[in-house]
Protein backbone atom coordinates (compact mmCIF):
# COMPACT_ATOMS: atom_id res chain seq x y z
CA UNK A 1 0.00 0.00 0.00
CA UNK A 2 0.83 3.73 -0.33
CA UNK A 3 0.02 5.59 2.53
CA UNK A 4 -0.60 9.42 1.79
CA UNK A 5 1.25 10.56 4.97
CA UNK A 6 4.85 11.82 4.00
CA UNK A 7 7.91 9.54 4.50
CA UNK A 8 11.55 10.94 5.61
CA UNK A 9 11.98 11.62 1.55
CA UNK A 10 9.46 13.94 1.14
CA UNK A 11 9.48 16.11 4.44
CA UNK A 12 12.64 17.99 2.70
CA UNK A 13 13.93 17.65 -0.04
CA UNK A 14 14.40 21.88 -0.60
CA UNK A 15 13.36 23.21 2.71
CA UNK A 16 13.68 26.72 1.70
CA UNK A 17 11.54 26.17 -1.71
CA UNK A 18 8.62 27.92 -0.93
CA UNK A 19 7.30 31.13 -2.56
CA UNK A 20 8.12 34.44 -0.54
CA UNK A 21 5.54 36.32 -2.32
CA UNK A 22 5.97 39.83 -1.73
CA UNK A 23 2.69 41.04 -3.32
CA UNK A 24 0.31 38.04 -5.23
CA UNK A 25 0.18 40.46 -8.52
CA UNK A 26 -0.02 37.49 -10.84
CA UNK A 27 0.81 39.19 -14.00
CA UNK A 28 1.07 36.51 -16.73
CA UNK A 29 2.60 37.27 -19.92
CA UNK A 30 -0.58 37.55 -22.02
CA UNK A 31 -1.56 39.89 -19.55
CA UNK A 32 1.42 42.22 -19.38
CA UNK A 33 1.08 44.26 -23.00
CA UNK A 34 -2.09 45.46 -21.65
CA UNK A 35 -1.10 46.56 -18.21
CA UNK A 36 1.78 48.30 -19.78
CA UNK A 37 -0.80 50.55 -22.22
CA UNK A 38 -2.15 51.71 -19.13
CA UNK A 39 -2.49 55.71 -18.94
CA UNK A 40 -0.13 55.65 -16.16
CA UNK A 41 2.58 53.24 -16.99
CA UNK A 42 4.89 54.35 -13.99
CA UNK A 43 2.51 53.27 -11.39
CA UNK A 44 2.21 50.12 -12.58
CA UNK A 45 5.90 49.65 -12.84
CA UNK A 46 6.93 51.25 -9.17
CA UNK A 47 4.10 48.61 -7.54
CA UNK A 48 5.07 45.57 -9.25
CA UNK A 49 7.32 43.54 -7.16
CA UNK A 50 6.32 40.28 -8.37
CA UNK A 51 5.81 38.10 -11.54
CA UNK A 52 4.51 34.80 -12.28
CA UNK A 53 5.40 33.68 -15.86
CA UNK A 54 5.75 30.05 -15.17
CA UNK A 55 3.97 27.33 -17.23
CA UNK A 56 3.79 29.58 -19.98
CA UNK A 57 5.45 27.74 -23.01
CA UNK A 58 7.41 30.20 -23.00
CA UNK A 59 10.68 30.15 -25.21
CA UNK A 60 12.51 33.68 -24.26
CA UNK A 61 12.08 36.05 -21.29
CA UNK A 62 9.71 38.72 -22.62
CA UNK A 63 10.89 42.18 -22.80
CA UNK A 64 7.89 43.54 -21.06
CA UNK A 65 9.37 41.40 -17.78
CA UNK A 66 12.48 43.26 -18.00
CA UNK A 67 10.75 46.46 -18.62
CA UNK A 68 9.38 46.47 -14.94
CA UNK A 69 12.78 47.86 -13.37
CA UNK A 70 11.11 47.62 -9.46
CA UNK A 71 10.85 43.52 -10.10
CA UNK A 72 12.18 41.86 -6.58
CA UNK A 73 10.89 38.14 -7.31
CA UNK A 74 10.52 36.77 -10.61
CA UNK A 75 9.41 33.63 -11.48
CA UNK A 76 9.92 31.88 -14.84
CA UNK A 77 10.11 27.77 -14.50
CA UNK A 78 8.43 25.24 -16.34
CA UNK A 79 8.99 26.91 -19.72
CA UNK A 80 11.11 26.44 -22.74
CA UNK A 81 13.50 29.21 -22.58
CA UNK A 82 16.63 28.59 -24.34
CA UNK A 83 18.80 31.94 -23.69
CA UNK A 84 18.97 34.41 -21.03
CA UNK A 85 18.96 38.09 -23.16
CA UNK A 86 21.35 40.84 -22.23
CA UNK A 87 18.06 42.83 -21.05
CA UNK A 88 18.22 40.91 -17.89
CA UNK A 89 20.95 43.23 -16.14
CA UNK A 90 18.14 45.53 -16.14
CA UNK A 91 16.74 43.54 -13.28
CA UNK A 92 19.04 45.40 -10.54
CA UNK A 93 16.24 45.14 -7.69
CA UNK A 94 15.34 41.47 -8.46
CA UNK A 95 16.48 38.87 -5.39
CA UNK A 96 14.22 35.92 -6.35
CA UNK A 97 15.13 34.50 -10.12
CA UNK A 98 13.34 31.03 -10.81
CA UNK A 99 14.56 29.84 -14.15
CA UNK A 100 13.93 25.81 -13.21
CA UNK A 101 12.84 23.62 -15.96
CA UNK A 102 14.04 25.52 -18.85
CA UNK A 103 16.10 24.23 -22.37
CA UNK A 104 18.98 26.75 -21.11
CA UNK A 105 22.29 25.93 -21.69
CA UNK A 106 24.75 28.90 -21.78
CA UNK A 107 24.35 31.76 -19.30
CA UNK A 108 25.10 34.79 -20.51
CA UNK A 109 27.49 37.49 -18.64
CA UNK A 110 24.70 40.05 -18.06
CA UNK A 111 23.44 37.27 -15.54
CA UNK A 112 26.47 38.56 -13.51
CA UNK A 113 25.32 41.95 -12.97
CA UNK A 114 22.08 41.38 -10.78
CA UNK A 115 23.80 43.28 -7.91
CA UNK A 116 20.34 42.34 -5.22
CA UNK A 117 20.20 38.43 -6.30
CA UNK A 118 19.75 36.72 -3.31
CA UNK A 119 18.20 33.26 -5.09
CA UNK A 120 18.61 31.82 -8.06
CA UNK A 121 17.32 28.73 -9.16
CA UNK A 122 18.81 26.57 -12.56
CA UNK A 123 17.86 23.33 -11.86
CA UNK A 124 16.67 20.83 -14.68
CA UNK A 125 18.68 23.00 -17.25
CA UNK A 126 21.69 20.84 -18.86
CA UNK A 127 24.14 23.80 -18.47
CA UNK A 128 27.36 23.88 -19.96
CA UNK A 129 30.13 23.89 -16.97
CA UNK A 130 31.96 27.05 -18.13
CA UNK A 131 29.15 29.37 -18.49
CA UNK A 132 28.51 29.05 -14.94
CA UNK A 133 31.71 30.97 -14.00
CA UNK A 134 29.48 33.72 -14.28
CA UNK A 135 27.58 32.69 -11.58
CA UNK A 136 30.82 34.00 -9.33
CA UNK A 137 29.63 37.42 -9.80
CA UNK A 138 26.58 36.82 -7.66
CA UNK A 139 28.15 38.14 -4.70
CA UNK A 140 24.83 38.69 -2.69
CA UNK A 141 23.36 35.19 -3.33
CA UNK A 142 22.12 32.94 -0.30
CA UNK A 143 20.44 30.24 -2.06
CA UNK A 144 21.73 28.29 -5.41
CA UNK A 145 20.14 25.42 -6.78
CA UNK A 146 21.68 23.47 -9.36
CA UNK A 147 19.74 20.07 -9.47
CA UNK A 148 19.89 18.16 -13.20
CA UNK A 149 22.18 20.47 -14.32
CA UNK A 150 24.30 17.37 -15.69
CA UNK A 151 27.16 18.84 -13.53
CA UNK A 152 30.59 16.42 -13.47
CA UNK A 153 32.05 19.17 -11.22
CA UNK A 154 31.67 22.12 -9.20
CA UNK A 155 33.57 25.25 -10.77
CA UNK A 156 35.63 26.43 -8.11
CA UNK A 157 35.10 30.17 -8.94
CA UNK A 158 31.53 29.48 -6.84
CA UNK A 159 33.04 27.99 -4.18
CA UNK A 160 35.76 31.26 -3.78
CA UNK A 161 33.41 34.30 -4.58
CA UNK A 162 30.00 33.32 -3.20
CA UNK A 163 30.52 33.86 0.84
CA UNK A 164 27.24 34.11 1.62
CA UNK A 165 25.44 31.34 0.52
CA UNK A 166 23.39 29.41 2.78
CA UNK A 167 21.84 26.76 0.22
CA UNK A 168 23.71 24.57 -1.95
CA UNK A 169 21.56 22.52 -4.01
CA UNK A 170 23.21 19.86 -5.95
CA UNK A 171 21.02 17.07 -6.20
CA UNK A 172 20.72 14.72 -9.05
CA UNK A 173 23.99 15.55 -11.08
CA UNK A 174 27.07 13.30 -11.94
CA UNK A 175 29.28 14.71 -8.94
CA UNK A 176 32.15 12.47 -7.09
CA UNK A 177 33.61 14.60 -5.20
CA UNK A 178 33.34 18.63 -3.89
CA UNK A 179 36.10 21.39 -4.55
CA UNK A 180 38.57 21.65 -1.72
CA UNK A 181 37.32 25.78 -1.90
CA UNK A 182 34.11 24.12 -0.22
CA UNK A 183 35.73 25.50 3.21
CA UNK A 184 35.07 28.69 2.10
CA UNK A 185 31.57 28.38 2.76
CA UNK A 186 31.57 28.70 6.40
CA UNK A 187 27.41 30.41 6.23
CA UNK A 188 26.40 27.31 4.35
CA UNK A 189 23.39 26.03 6.68
CA UNK A 190 21.93 23.47 3.93
CA UNK A 191 23.73 21.34 1.32
CA UNK A 192 21.55 18.75 -0.88
CA UNK A 193 24.00 15.97 -3.17
CA UNK A 194 20.98 13.31 -3.34
CA UNK A 195 21.81 10.96 -6.25
CA UNK A 196 25.57 11.65 -7.06
CA UNK A 197 28.70 9.38 -7.43
CA UNK A 198 29.73 10.03 -3.92
CA UNK A 199 31.84 6.97 -2.80
CA UNK A 200 33.61 8.85 0.09
CA UNK A 201 32.00 11.26 2.58
CA UNK A 202 33.35 14.32 1.46
CA UNK A 203 35.20 15.73 4.85
CA UNK A 204 35.73 18.85 4.35
CA UNK A 205 31.93 19.13 4.75
CA UNK A 206 33.08 18.80 8.75
CA UNK A 207 34.31 21.86 9.07
CA UNK A 208 31.41 24.12 7.96
CA UNK A 209 29.95 24.31 11.17
CA UNK A 210 26.89 26.13 10.46
CA UNK A 211 25.81 23.33 8.29
CA UNK A 212 22.04 22.41 10.01
CA UNK A 213 21.18 19.91 6.77
CA UNK A 214 23.21 17.45 4.95
CA UNK A 215 21.74 15.08 2.58
CA UNK A 216 23.47 12.82 0.39
CA UNK A 217 21.11 10.02 0.35
CA UNK A 218 20.90 7.75 -3.12
CA UNK A 219 25.37 7.58 -3.46
CA UNK A 220 27.62 5.10 -3.13
CA UNK A 221 28.64 5.56 0.80
CA UNK A 222 30.73 3.06 2.39
CA UNK A 223 31.47 5.08 5.83
CA UNK A 224 30.92 8.48 7.73
CA UNK A 225 33.97 10.12 8.65
CA UNK A 226 34.44 10.45 13.05
CA UNK A 227 34.92 14.67 12.13
CA UNK A 228 31.00 14.23 11.76
CA UNK A 229 30.91 14.74 15.09
CA UNK A 230 32.13 18.59 14.77
CA UNK A 231 29.05 19.69 12.98
CA UNK A 232 27.22 20.58 16.00
CA UNK A 233 24.33 22.59 14.64
CA UNK A 234 23.75 19.85 12.58
CA UNK A 235 19.65 19.00 12.86
CA UNK A 236 19.01 16.68 9.61
CA UNK A 237 21.28 14.37 8.21
CA UNK A 238 19.99 11.77 5.09
CA UNK A 239 22.49 9.16 4.06
CA UNK A 240 19.68 6.48 2.87
CA UNK A 241 20.12 4.01 0.19
CA UNK A 242 23.56 4.07 0.66
CA UNK A 243 26.56 1.23 1.72
CA UNK A 244 26.72 2.04 5.24
CA UNK A 245 27.78 -0.70 7.83
CA UNK A 246 28.13 1.36 10.77
CA UNK A 247 28.41 4.53 12.62
CA UNK A 248 30.74 6.41 13.91
CA UNK A 249 30.21 6.88 17.88
CA UNK A 250 31.21 10.95 17.57
CA UNK A 251 27.60 10.84 15.78
CA UNK A 252 26.25 11.00 19.34
CA UNK A 253 28.23 15.11 19.60
CA UNK A 254 25.83 15.97 16.83
CA UNK A 255 23.41 16.70 20.03
CA UNK A 256 20.93 18.97 17.60
CA UNK A 257 19.94 16.16 15.49
CA UNK A 258 15.84 15.63 14.85
CA UNK A 259 16.11 13.67 12.03
CA UNK A 260 18.27 11.01 11.18
CA UNK A 261 17.55 8.59 7.73
CA UNK A 262 19.92 5.86 7.32
CA UNK A 263 17.13 3.82 5.13
CA UNK A 264 18.10 0.86 2.65
CA UNK A 265 22.09 0.56 4.36
CA UNK A 266 23.83 -2.96 5.57
CA UNK A 267 23.84 -1.52 9.21
CA UNK A 268 23.03 -4.37 11.98
CA UNK A 269 23.25 -2.06 15.22
CA UNK A 270 24.00 1.22 16.29
CA UNK A 271 26.40 2.34 18.52
CA UNK A 272 25.10 2.78 22.57
CA UNK A 273 26.61 6.73 22.38
CA UNK A 274 23.57 7.69 20.23
CA UNK A 275 21.54 7.37 23.47
CA UNK A 276 22.54 10.85 23.92
CA UNK A 277 20.95 12.43 20.56
CA UNK A 278 17.52 12.83 22.92
CA UNK A 279 16.27 15.21 20.61
CA UNK A 280 15.61 12.61 17.60
CA UNK A 281 11.80 13.08 16.39
CA UNK A 282 12.28 11.34 13.48
CA UNK A 283 14.60 8.20 12.75
CA UNK A 284 14.50 5.99 9.51
CA UNK A 285 15.47 2.64 9.83
CA UNK A 286 14.16 0.35 6.91
CA UNK A 287 16.02 -1.77 4.51
CA UNK A 288 18.44 -2.81 7.07
CA UNK A 289 18.82 -6.10 8.37
CA UNK A 290 18.53 -5.31 11.97
CA UNK A 291 16.25 -8.53 12.98
CA UNK A 292 15.87 -7.01 16.83
CA UNK A 293 14.96 -3.32 17.86
CA UNK A 294 17.98 -1.66 18.97
CA UNK A 295 17.84 -1.30 22.59
CA UNK A 296 18.69 2.47 22.67
CA UNK A 297 15.84 3.25 20.34
CA UNK A 298 13.64 3.42 23.22
CA UNK A 299 15.41 5.73 25.07
CA UNK A 300 14.30 8.04 21.81
CA UNK A 301 11.13 9.56 23.90
CA UNK A 302 10.75 12.78 21.75
CA UNK A 303 10.63 10.55 18.64
CA UNK A 304 7.32 11.48 15.91
CA UNK A 305 7.93 8.90 13.35
CA UNK A 306 9.72 5.77 12.99
CA UNK A 307 10.37 3.78 10.06
CA UNK A 308 11.20 -0.34 10.80
CA UNK A 309 10.11 -1.33 7.38
CA UNK A 310 11.73 -4.70 5.68
CA UNK A 311 14.52 -4.89 8.89
CA UNK A 312 13.77 -8.75 9.58
CA UNK A 313 11.68 -8.07 13.14
CA UNK A 314 10.10 -11.11 13.98
CA UNK A 315 8.36 -8.37 17.47
CA UNK A 316 9.38 -5.56 19.77
CA UNK A 317 10.87 -5.02 23.26
CA UNK A 318 8.49 -4.67 25.93
CA UNK A 319 10.40 -0.98 26.62
CA UNK A 320 9.00 -0.20 23.00
CA UNK A 321 5.33 1.49 24.62
CA UNK A 322 8.18 3.95 26.60
CA UNK A 323 7.97 5.88 22.93
CA UNK A 324 4.53 7.56 23.85
CA UNK A 325 5.07 10.78 21.47
CA UNK A 326 5.45 8.08 18.41
CA UNK A 327 2.62 9.51 15.94
CA UNK A 328 3.79 7.82 12.78
CA UNK A 329 5.27 3.73 12.89
CA UNK A 330 5.70 1.62 9.92
CA UNK A 331 6.45 -1.75 10.72
CA UNK A 332 5.35 -3.59 7.09
CA UNK A 333 7.30 -6.01 5.58
CA UNK A 334 9.11 -8.14 8.87
CA UNK A 335 7.97 -11.02 10.20
CA UNK A 336 4.93 -9.95 13.07
CA UNK A 337 2.52 -12.95 13.52
CA UNK A 338 1.13 -11.48 16.75
CA UNK A 339 0.38 -8.18 16.64
CA UNK A 340 2.75 -6.22 19.45
CA UNK A 341 0.55 -5.51 22.58
CA UNK A 342 3.59 -2.87 23.58
CA UNK A 343 1.82 -0.49 20.63
CA UNK A 344 -1.21 -0.12 22.30
CA UNK A 345 0.30 1.83 24.97
CA UNK A 346 1.00 4.51 22.05
CA UNK A 347 -1.70 6.69 22.84
CA UNK A 348 -1.00 9.26 20.50
CA UNK A 349 -0.25 6.97 17.13
CA UNK A 350 -1.99 8.03 14.36
CA UNK A 351 -0.38 6.17 11.29
CA UNK A 352 0.32 2.38 12.05
CA UNK A 353 1.83 0.48 9.26
CA UNK A 354 1.53 -3.47 9.55
CA UNK A 355 1.23 -4.59 5.81
CA UNK A 356 2.68 -7.72 4.48
CA UNK A 357 3.41 -9.51 8.13
CA UNK A 358 1.72 -12.80 9.52
CA UNK A 359 -0.50 -11.68 12.19
CA UNK A 360 -3.60 -13.71 12.25
CA UNK A 361 -5.51 -11.38 14.82
CA UNK A 362 -5.56 -8.12 17.02
CA UNK A 363 -6.02 -7.48 20.71
CA UNK A 364 -8.74 -6.37 22.06
CA UNK A 365 -6.61 -3.40 23.95
CA UNK A 366 -5.81 -1.86 20.43
CA UNK A 367 -8.98 0.35 21.55
CA UNK A 368 -6.53 1.94 23.17
CA UNK A 369 -5.52 3.58 20.50
CA UNK A 370 -8.38 6.21 20.27
CA UNK A 371 -6.40 8.98 17.78
CA UNK A 372 -5.04 6.38 15.13
CA UNK A 373 -6.53 7.69 12.15
CA UNK A 374 -4.22 4.84 9.31
CA UNK A 375 -4.09 1.48 9.67
CA UNK A 376 -2.31 -1.02 7.12
CA UNK A 377 -3.25 -4.22 7.63
CA UNK A 378 -2.49 -5.61 4.01
CA UNK A 379 -1.49 -8.84 3.15
CA UNK A 380 -1.59 -11.06 6.61
CA UNK A 381 -3.10 -14.05 7.88
CA UNK A 382 -5.97 -12.63 9.10
CA UNK A 383 -8.55 -15.59 9.49
CA UNK A 384 -11.87 -13.07 9.08
CA UNK A 385 -12.32 -9.48 9.17
CA UNK A 386 -11.09 -7.85 12.71
CA UNK A 387 -14.17 -7.03 14.64
CA UNK A 388 -11.58 -5.08 17.09
CA UNK A 389 -10.91 -2.83 14.21
CA UNK A 390 -14.76 -1.14 15.46
CA UNK A 391 -13.27 0.43 18.46
CA UNK A 392 -11.15 2.49 16.62
CA UNK A 393 -13.59 5.53 16.12
CA UNK A 394 -11.47 7.75 14.95
CA UNK A 395 -9.99 5.68 12.04
CA UNK A 396 -10.21 7.55 8.96
CA UNK A 397 -8.52 5.20 6.26
CA UNK A 398 -8.35 1.45 6.01
CA UNK A 399 -6.43 -0.91 4.24
CA UNK A 400 -7.23 -4.58 4.20
CA UNK A 401 -6.38 -5.82 0.90
CA UNK A 402 -5.20 -9.34 0.91
CA UNK A 403 -2.58 -9.52 -1.94
CA UNK A 404 -0.95 -12.19 -0.10
CA UNK A 405 -1.88 -14.27 2.79
CA UNK A 406 -5.45 -15.27 3.86
CA UNK A 407 -8.33 -14.21 2.14
CA UNK A 408 -11.60 -12.45 3.69
CA UNK A 409 -14.72 -14.10 2.76
CA UNK A 410 -17.13 -11.03 4.35
CA UNK A 411 -16.93 -7.66 5.25
CA UNK A 412 -19.54 -7.44 8.74
CA UNK A 413 -22.11 -5.13 8.59
CA UNK A 414 -20.79 -3.32 11.82
CA UNK A 415 -18.29 -1.67 9.20
CA UNK A 416 -20.61 1.44 9.73
CA UNK A 417 -19.44 1.77 13.45
CA UNK A 418 -16.23 3.61 12.07
CA UNK A 419 -18.41 6.75 11.03
CA UNK A 420 -15.57 8.68 10.49
CA UNK A 421 -13.66 6.18 7.86
CA UNK A 422 -13.41 8.11 4.65
CA UNK A 423 -11.39 4.95 2.80
CA UNK A 424 -11.77 1.46 2.42
CA UNK A 425 -9.44 -1.04 1.03
CA UNK A 426 -11.04 -4.42 0.63
CA UNK A 427 -9.11 -5.61 -3.09
CA UNK A 428 -7.97 -9.34 -3.28
CA UNK A 429 -9.64 -10.92 -1.04
CA UNK A 430 -12.97 -13.51 -1.47
CA UNK A 431 -16.13 -11.25 -1.08
CA UNK A 432 -18.96 -12.35 -2.49
CA UNK A 433 -20.95 -9.25 -1.72
CA UNK A 434 -20.94 -5.73 0.22
CA UNK A 435 -23.03 -4.88 3.80
CA UNK A 436 -25.89 -2.74 3.26
CA UNK A 437 -24.60 -0.74 6.46
CA UNK A 438 -21.99 0.80 3.98
CA UNK A 439 -25.06 2.81 2.99
CA UNK A 440 -24.90 4.58 6.71
CA UNK A 441 -20.94 5.83 6.08
CA UNK A 442 -21.99 9.52 5.66
CA UNK A 443 -17.87 10.21 5.58
CA UNK A 444 -17.10 7.61 2.84
CA UNK A 445 -15.03 8.65 -0.11
CA UNK A 446 -12.69 5.95 -1.62
CA UNK A 447 -14.03 1.73 -1.89
CA UNK A 448 -11.47 -0.44 -3.45
CA UNK A 449 -13.24 -3.43 -3.82
CA UNK A 450 -10.92 -5.01 -7.08
CA UNK A 451 -10.10 -8.83 -7.52
CA UNK A 452 -13.08 -10.17 -5.25
CA UNK A 453 -15.93 -11.85 -6.07
CA UNK A 454 -18.67 -9.18 -6.27
CA UNK A 455 -21.61 -10.65 -7.98
CA UNK A 456 -23.93 -7.29 -7.21
CA UNK A 457 -23.77 -4.16 -5.06
CA UNK A 458 -26.54 -3.22 -1.94
CA UNK A 459 -28.87 -0.80 -3.46
CA UNK A 460 -27.78 0.79 -0.09
CA UNK A 461 -24.99 2.24 -1.67
CA UNK A 462 -26.05 4.41 -3.45
CA UNK A 463 -26.95 6.95 -0.21
CA UNK A 464 -23.18 7.19 -0.05
CA UNK A 465 -23.36 10.47 -1.18
CA UNK A 466 -19.04 11.74 -0.24
CA UNK A 467 -17.88 8.64 -2.14
CA UNK A 468 -15.43 10.14 -5.21
CA UNK A 469 -13.83 6.63 -5.65
CA UNK A 470 -15.72 3.12 -6.32
CA UNK A 471 -13.35 0.52 -7.72
CA UNK A 472 -15.16 -2.81 -8.86
CA UNK A 473 -12.76 -4.23 -11.32
CA UNK A 474 -12.06 -7.92 -11.47
CA UNK A 475 -14.94 -8.95 -10.35
CA UNK A 476 -18.46 -11.27 -11.11
CA UNK A 477 -20.98 -7.99 -11.59
CA UNK A 478 -23.32 -7.95 -14.23
CA UNK A 479 -25.73 -4.85 -13.14
CA UNK A 480 -25.30 -1.84 -11.32
CA UNK A 481 -27.86 -0.31 -8.59
CA UNK A 482 -30.28 1.50 -10.77
CA UNK A 483 -30.28 4.98 -8.51
CA UNK A 484 -25.71 4.19 -8.70
CA UNK A 485 -26.18 7.90 -10.68
CA UNK A 486 -27.12 10.11 -7.08
CA UNK A 487 -23.83 9.56 -6.35
CA UNK A 488 -22.96 12.85 -7.48
CA UNK A 489 -19.63 13.18 -6.29
CA UNK A 490 -18.37 9.95 -8.08
CA UNK A 491 -15.39 10.75 -10.00
CA UNK A 492 -13.56 7.63 -10.30
CA UNK A 493 -15.53 4.19 -11.25
CA UNK A 494 -13.90 0.69 -12.35
CA UNK A 495 -15.45 -1.81 -14.01
CA UNK A 496 -12.83 -3.82 -16.29
CA UNK A 497 -13.18 -7.54 -16.17
CA UNK A 498 -16.62 -8.09 -15.07
CA UNK A 499 -19.55 -9.67 -17.18
CA UNK A 500 -21.71 -6.32 -17.52
CA UNK A 501 -25.00 -6.75 -18.59
CA UNK A 502 -26.70 -3.81 -17.71
CA UNK A 503 -25.07 -1.51 -18.30
CA UNK A 504 -23.76 -3.47 -21.21
CA UNK A 505 -19.67 -3.75 -21.21
CA UNK A 506 -20.12 -1.12 -24.59
CA UNK A 507 -21.32 1.75 -22.30
CA UNK A 508 -18.90 1.12 -19.54
CA UNK A 509 -16.33 1.39 -21.72
CA UNK A 510 -17.44 4.56 -22.51
CA UNK A 511 -17.14 6.04 -19.10
CA UNK A 512 -19.33 7.44 -16.15
CA UNK A 513 -21.62 9.83 -18.47
CA UNK A 514 -22.49 7.69 -20.41
CA UNK A 515 -23.60 4.86 -17.73
CA UNK A 516 -25.06 7.69 -16.28
CA UNK A 517 -27.24 8.16 -18.87
CA UNK A 518 -28.12 4.65 -19.13
CA UNK A 519 -29.19 4.55 -15.68
CA UNK A 520 -31.69 7.41 -15.99
CA UNK A 521 -33.00 6.21 -19.55
CA UNK A 522 -33.18 2.78 -17.65
CA UNK A 523 -35.10 4.51 -15.24
CA UNK A 524 -37.41 6.31 -17.13
CA UNK A 525 -38.67 3.28 -18.71
CA UNK A 526 -39.51 1.63 -16.01
CA UNK A 527 -41.41 4.78 -14.95
CA UNK A 528 -43.56 4.98 -17.96
CA UNK A 529 -44.55 0.92 -17.93
CA UNK A 530 -45.40 1.57 -14.31
CA UNK A 531 -47.46 4.74 -15.56
CA UNK A 532 -48.76 2.60 -18.77
CA UNK A 533 -49.86 -0.86 -16.35
CA UNK A 534 -51.81 1.82 -13.88
CA UNK A 535 -53.13 3.48 -16.72
CA UNK A 536 -55.03 -0.03 -18.56
CA UNK A 537 -56.13 -1.26 -14.85
CA UNK A 538 -58.36 1.66 -14.46
CA UNK A 539 -59.66 0.77 -18.05
CA UNK A 540 -59.70 -2.39 -17.07
CA UNK A 541 -62.23 -1.39 -13.86
CA UNK A 542 -63.82 1.17 -15.60
CA UNK A 543 -65.25 -1.20 -18.35
CA UNK A 544 -66.47 -3.56 -15.82
CA UNK A 545 -63.99 -6.20 -16.60
CA UNK A 546 -63.29 -6.23 -12.57
CA UNK A 547 -60.46 -6.08 -10.89
CA UNK A 548 -56.69 -6.69 -12.17
CA UNK A 549 -56.44 -9.65 -10.30
CA UNK A 550 -59.30 -10.81 -11.36
CA UNK A 551 -58.67 -10.47 -14.65
CA UNK A 552 -55.12 -12.10 -14.37
CA UNK A 553 -57.07 -15.12 -12.49
CA UNK A 554 -59.50 -15.76 -15.29
CA UNK A 555 -56.89 -15.89 -17.88
CA UNK A 556 -54.70 -18.04 -16.20
CA UNK A 557 -57.78 -21.07 -16.13
CA UNK A 558 -58.26 -20.36 -19.54
CA UNK A 559 -61.93 -18.18 -18.26
CA UNK A 560 -63.32 -15.23 -20.28
CA UNK A 561 -63.47 -12.04 -18.27
CA UNK A 562 -67.01 -12.20 -16.23
CA UNK A 563 -68.61 -9.51 -18.55
CA UNK A 564 -68.45 -11.99 -21.67
CA UNK A 565 -70.25 -14.16 -19.66
CA UNK A 566 -73.91 -13.07 -19.96
CA UNK A 567 -73.23 -13.15 -23.81
CA UNK A 568 -73.05 -16.78 -23.80
CA UNK A 569 -75.73 -17.46 -21.66
CA UNK A 570 -77.62 -15.63 -23.73
CA UNK A 571 -76.74 -17.46 -26.81
CA UNK A 572 -78.08 -20.86 -25.36
CA UNK A 573 -81.78 -19.90 -25.26
CA UNK A 574 -83.92 -16.84 -26.90
CA UNK A 575 -81.79 -14.09 -28.48
CA UNK A 576 -81.44 -11.58 -26.15
CA UNK A 577 -83.56 -8.46 -26.36
CA UNK A 578 -82.43 -5.73 -28.96
CA UNK A 579 -80.63 -8.68 -30.96
CA UNK A 580 -81.32 -9.53 -34.51
CA UNK A 581 -82.07 -13.63 -36.10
Amino acid sequence: MAYPSAKLQMHRFDITDTFKTLTKELLRQEHLSKVLQKKEPHRVTDRTFFIDGSNQGLKTIPSEILALKELEEVHLENNQIEEIPQGIQQLQNTKVLYLHNNSLQDLCPELGALSSLESLDLSGNLLVISSLHVVSHLRTLRELRLYRTGLTEIPTGICKSLHHLELFGLSENFLESLPKEIVNQTKLREIYLKQNHFEVFPCDLCVLYNLEVIDLDENKLKSIPGDIGQLVRLQKFYVASNHLMSLPESLSQCSKLSVLDLSHNSIHSLPSSLELLTELTEVGLSGNGLEKVPRLLCSWVSLHLLYLRNTSLHGLRRSFKCLVNLRFLDLSQNHIEHFPVQICALKNLEILALDDNKVRQLPPSISLLSNLKILGLTGNDLLSFPEEIFSLISLEKLYIGQDQGSKLSSLPENIKRLMNLKELYIENNRLEQLPASLGLMPNLEVLDCRHNLLKQLPDAICHTRNLRELLLEDNLLSCLPENLDHLVNLKVLTLMNNPMVDPPIYVCNQGNEAIWKHLKENRIRKMMATMIQAWWRGIMVRKGYGSYEELLKARKKGKSPPKDKKGKKAAKGKPAKGNKK
